[in-house]
C-alpha cells in the first residue's frame, strides 16, 4: 500500500470538518501532565526516497523459500501453488472484502465459504466443517475446549508427545487456568506406545489429541490409539496434514471425532510463518459446540438458492455468555485459496501431490542415511517428512547447508531440548531429483566442515 502524506490543506479540511482550528485542539481533552513533554529518542525523519531505499535494503536481506530449494517442514511446507489460485483469489471482490464473519456478508463470500466447508468435509469424511480458524495450533486448542463442552468431563486432557511441540504449548496456554489436567504421553522412538496411552486415559478424560502423520512425519497405529480414547469415553481429536489425505485414509474411517489441520499447504504460501489457515471438522452431533462460523445453504422467499450464516457460535451479540469461542475473525481469504486449490487439482491431483511428496521424501531419506555421520532417527513408516540424527551440532550443520544454497531443514532442538541431536526434513512434490542430490551433497560437505 502506497503511503501519501497529508498536505496542510488536507489537515485544514479535516480539522474544519471536526469544527477545530488546530491539531492541538484535537488533543485538548488529554490532561497536560499526560502529554509528552520530552523529545523523542528517535532518528531524524527520512525523505520518501531515503525511506524507500532503507526498507528495500532490509527486504533484500530476506531469503525466501523461492530463492533456494526448500526442505523446511514442521507445519509449513513449500508446495506448488497453481497460477489460478493467485489469479482468482486476487480479484477485488475477494481480496478487498471485509473479514466475512458479519451477518451482512455478501452472497458471493457466503457461497465461497460454503464451498470451502463442503470440500473439507469431503476431504476428512466428517459431517460438518466450520468456516476456518486461525491456524493449526489454535485449532487444536479450540477442539479441546469444544471436547470439554461436549463431554462435560473436567478431569484431564491427554495429548501425545508426538504432537507438534508448538501445538502443545498453545494448548497449555489455553488450559493454564482451566480445571482439567493436561497430561503429555512421551514418545518412544518417534511413536506413542498404545499401552502407555491407555494408562494415561482416566474415566474423567475429556479428550485425547493425536497427530497423523505426527511431528516426525511418522505414521502411527492411529486406529488403535483412537480406540483407546473411545474405550474410556473420551473424544479423539486428530491433527492431520490435509495433503496426506490425498493418499492416506480419511479420518472418519478410523473413528476421529474432531479433525483439525494446518491448511497452509493447500494453496497458501509459506509467508515467513503466516497468516495461515486453521481447519476443523467434526461429527454432526457436536455441531452446536463448534467454534467459529458455519455457512448453510437454503432458499429465499422466491425459491432461489442462497446462503446464510446458519450458526454464529462465537458472536456475543447473539449467544452472549453461551458463546462457544472468542474467535473474532476467520481466515476467509486463505480458506478461499484452499478452496480454489482443491477444486483446481481435484482428487486425482491431490493424490499425485501426496504420492510425489512421499516418494521423493523416501528417496531423500535413503540418500541422507548413507552419508557418514547421519542416520534416520526412527525406523517406522513416514509420509513426506522425516528426522535424521547426527552427533554434531545441527544448528551449525544447517548453517553450512544454508551457505551452500539450501533451506536444509529444522533443528528439532528448537522445538524440544530432548530432540537436540535431530534435524527434521520435509520433501514436497516441488523438489527435483537434482535438488535432493544437491542437498545430500551439501550435508556431506557441511559435516566435513563442522
Amino acid at each position: 500500500m502506497a503511503y501519501i502524506a497529508n498536505t496542510p490543506d488536507d489537515v485544514r479540511v479535516m480539522l474544519g470538518t471536526l469544527g477545530l482550528e488546530s491539531i492541538e485542539q484535537l488533543f485538548s481533552h488529554i490532561p497536560e501532565k499526560l502529554r509528552l513533554q520530552r523529545p523523542l529518542s528517535v532518528p531524524r525523519a527520512l525523505s520518501e526516497l531515503e525511506l524507500t531505499e532503507e526498507i528495500g535494503g532490509l527486504l533484500a536481506q530476506n531469503i525466501g523459500a523461492d530463492k533456494r530449494p526448500c526442505f523446511l517442514g514442521g507445519g509449513s511446507y513449500d508446495h506448488f501453488i497453481p497460477a489460478v489460485v493467485d489469479q482468482l483469489s486476487g480479484r477485488g471482490e475477494y481480496f478487498t472484502a471485509y473479514t466475512p464473519y458479519q451477518p451482512e456478508a455478501s452472497q458471493g463470500t457466503l457461497q465461497a465459504t460454503f464451498e470451502y466447508q463442503t470440500l473439507i468435509t469431503e476431504l476428512t469424511g466428517l459431517d460438518v466443517s466450520n468456516a476456518s480458524l486461525y491456524d493449526g495450533g489454535s485449532a487444536v486448542a479450540e477442539a479441546v475446549l469444544m471436547a470439554l463442552s461436549v463431554t462435560r468431563r473436567l478431569g484431564r486432557v491427554v495429548i501425545a508427545g508426538t504432537v507438534h511441540p508448538e501445538y502443545r504449548q498453545i494448548l497449555a496456554t489455553y488450559m493454564a487456568n482451566l480445571e482439567p489436567e493436561l497430561v503429555v504421553v512421551p514418545d518412544q522412538d518417534g511413536q506413542i506406545k498404545p499401552e502407555e496411552l491407555v494408562a494415561a486415559i482416566t474415566d474423567d478424560t475429556a479428550a485425547v489429541i493425536l497427530q497423523y502423520p505426527n511431528v516426525f512425519g511418522q505414521l502411527e497405529d492411529i486406529e488403535t490409539l483412537v480406540k483407546a480414547a473411545h474405550d474410556k469415553g473420551a473424544l479423539a481429536i486428530v491433527s492431520v496434514d490435509p495433503v496426506s489425505l490425498g493418499l492416506l485414509r480419511r479420518p472418519s474411517t478410523y473413528g476421529a471425532d474432531i479433525v483439525v489441520a494446518e491448511g497452509q499447504g493447500l494453496g497458501n504460501p509459506m509467508s515467513y510463518g503466516g497468516p495461515y489457515l486453521g481447519i476443523m471438522a467434526c461429527r454432526e452431533e457436536y455441531v452446536r459446540k463448534m467454534p467459529g462460523r458455519i455457512v448453510g445453504q437454503t432458499t429465499d422467499r422466491n425459491g432461489k438458492r442462497c446462503w446464510v450464516l446458519t450458526l454464529q457460535t462465537r458472536e456475543q451479540h447473539i449467544r452472549r455468555e453461551k458463546a462457544t469461542s472468542n474467535i473474532c475473525t476467520n481466515q476467509g481469504l486463505l480458506a478461499l485459496r484452499a478452496s480454489i486449490y482443491l477444486a483446481a487439482i481435484g482428487p486425482r491431483g491431490l493424490r499425485q501431490v501426496a504420492e510425489l511428496s512421499m516418494r521423493k521424501a523416501h528417496y531423500a531419506a535413503e540418500q541422507l542415511a548413507a552419508v557418514p555421520g547421519l542416520s534416520l532417527s526412527h525406523p517406522g513408516p513416514f509420509f513426506k517428512e522425516f528426522a535424521i540424527r547426527t552427533s554434531k551440532d545441527p544448528g551449525k550443520i544447517l548453517a553450512e547447508v544454508g551457505r551452500l544454497g539450501y533451506h536444509g531443514g529444522i533443528a528439532l532442538g528448537r522445538l524440544a531440548p530432548e530432540w537436540s541431536d535431530q534435524i527434521l526434513i520435509a520433501v514436497t512434490e516441488k523438489r527435483s531429483r537434482s535438488e535432493i542430490d544437491g542437498l545430500v551433497d551439501a550435508y556431506r560437505r557441511a559435516l566435513e566442515i563442522v
